[in-house]
């Protein structure tokens, strides 16, 4: 039996490139340096160098030795201070190359450096080229007056070469700082998003429960001189509702300290989270507040993702939120339809002039002692306030659709067709 050893040598290869990539840029400098320095050394490379001057070559002595290792050495800096790396190596080039010292793989240093100051040199760049290309001038002066056979046509392609090297070392540093650029930006992105996300919960959770409880608690106000025996369910409710708020609160909290987890994935937090079976619970809160409302349920219900349960959830929290706020004690009608492909949600308020109109099981006082506004010019409009938007974001985001708009009786009807996603077991 032939046992595939690709995995084994992949895994072998990646765990010491893992441990050199996570390794800090001064500790690989240094590396290159020292590897360098040891490949200057070995003679079989020695022709591999740069070679500029082709004069006559001296007998080696330490100074070549030193010349060699001033081209190898600074290049443990080269990102830390590129300029000063490129002013060394270039000088112990120039001298090198000068007095004709034995060939060594070294002077590749020359072009480490040169790269390094284009890749990371951030100040005086114009200034550190134009010294450059100043010394490399005087460098190709006195070579050619100590009787170099190169013409100038050598000269200029090994300067050619040299600025490709730049160049090589400018276009990596600018690519960089753009990919910096993009990281700053889709974390701000990122960022934006996420304060939106968390108010448009935050708007969900307190307007839902804090408008039933003003509506219950001025409903307890005016039932404590005609019925006070019946105050007593209307405070019950009041406690629910807050209790309920908590609950939603908590979940939020729990869902905005669990860095880079998704909601589902604690299932103790997901358990707790709005969902498609929970709708029944805002309707009966609904009823408690004074709204008379008509729930209906369609089709089979099966668990969706936890983006979909909350979308849907919040379709129908912050509908039943502006029939409370805008058409108090009107009928309202709640159907959810679950299909094979998409859950459809309508939520519908009567007009004033509907002649369906229904009492309220707990009657209900003004919210406050100031003139209330006719129906009708309560009813929000089309494109709604920051709850109707951020609905409308939430379900894009499913790649649903929600329409909300006023009726011809000057009702108000909100319809959201939203995507299945079965949850995962």
């Amino acid at each position: 039996m032939k046992i595939d050893e690709a995995p084994w040598r992949t895994r072998v290869l990646r765990a010491p490139l893992g441990w050199w990539r996570a390794r800090d840029g001064y500790v690989k400098d240094g590396a290159l340096a020292a590897l360098l320095t040891v490949l200057a050394f070995v003679p079989t490379l020695s022709a591999i160098g740069a070679q500029l001057g082709d004069l006559p070559v001296r007998r080696a002595d330490a100074l070549g030795v030193a010349l060699t290792l001033a081209q190898c050495l600074p290049l443990a800096i080269r990102s830390r201070w590129p300029a000063l790396c490129l002013a060394v190596v270039g000088t112990a080039f120039a001298v090198h190359q000068t007095l004709a010292c034995p060939p060594t793989f070294g002077t590749v240093g020359i072009y480490l450096a040169l790269y390094a100051a284009g890749a990371h040199q951030v100040r005086f760049r114009g200034g550190l080229v134009a010294v450059s290309t100043v010394g490399y001038a005087a460098l190709a002066v006195v070579l050619h007056s100590l009787g170099s056979p190169q013409r100038a046509l050598d000269y200029l392609a090994f300067f050619s070469a040299l600025a490709l090297i730049w160049l090589a070392g400018t276009g990596v540093r600018r690519w960089r700082a753009e990919e910096a650029e993009r990281r700053r930006l889709a974390a701000e992105v990122a960022t934006a998003a996420e304060r939106a996300r968390i108010a448009r919960e935050l708007h969900d959770v307190v307007t839902h429960h804090v408008t039933a409880m003003v509506v219950q608690a001025d409903a307890a106000q005016f039932l404590l001189p005609a019925a006070p025996e019946r105050v007593t369910e209307g405070l019950t409710a009041i406690s629910g509702t807050g209790r309920r708020a908590l609950t939603e609160l908590r979940y939020l909290l729990g869902v905005l300290e669990a860095t880079g987890e998704s909601a589902s994935a604690d299932r103790a937090r997901a358990d707790r989270a709005p969902a498609l079976g929970k709708v029944v619970d805002l309707v009966e809160q609904a009823r408690l507040s004074g709204q008379p409302v008509d729930w209906t349920e369609q089709g089979e219900r099966r668990p969706q993702a936890v983006d979909v349960e909350l979308a849907a959830y919040r379709v129908v929290q912050e509908a039943l939120t502006n029939a409370l706020k805008y058409a108090t004690g009107r009928r309202t009608a709640v159907l959810v339809r679950y299909g094979d492909e998409h859950i459809e949600i309508e939520v519908t308020t009567d007009g004033p002039g509907d002649g369906r109109t229904a009492t309220a099981p707990v009657p209900t006082a003004p919210v406050s002692q100031e003139p209330r506004i006719p129906g009708p010019s309560r009813v929000p409009g089309p494109s709604g306030g920051r709850g109707l938007n951020g609905l409308r974001e939430r379900v894009r985001m499913l790649d649903g659709e929600l329409v909300a708009g006023a009726g011809p009786d000057g009702g108000f009807s909100v319809r959201a067709l939203i995507p299945s996603r079965p949850a995962q077991e």
